[in-house]
């Protein structure tokens, strides 16, 4: 978690329970859209914290596996946005 995010184990949950909300909402109808954009909008806000986890894991310890780890975590969440694009069927 980046430094300048206060209240870091509050927005570790919150975040947590949003995508747990955008996952069941994906699944309902009516509620498809809406949950598709929020969990886009969670993984763009998301992005900044694993691009800082990659920095301090590799600050801290070198080019581990962990760091490659996070390293790898980064362009999956490009993938994830379109898996959620496309379960959520928002493309026309």
């Amino acid at each position: 978690m980046p430094d300048y995010v206060p209240h870091h184990k509050a927005m570790v949950l919150w975040s947590g329970v949003f995508e747990v909300l955008g996952g069941i909402g994906i699944m309902i109808p009516f509620s498809k859209t809406f949950s598709a954009i929020g969990l886009i909008l969670l993984l763009i806000a998301v992005f900044p914290a694993n691009i800082d986890m990659f920095r301090k894991a590799y600050k801290n310890r070198g080019f581990t596996l962990f760091t490659l780890a996070t390293l790898i975590r980064l362009p999956i969440q490009f993938w994830l946005m379109y898996w959620v694009f496309a379960a959520a069927e928002l493309r026309t």
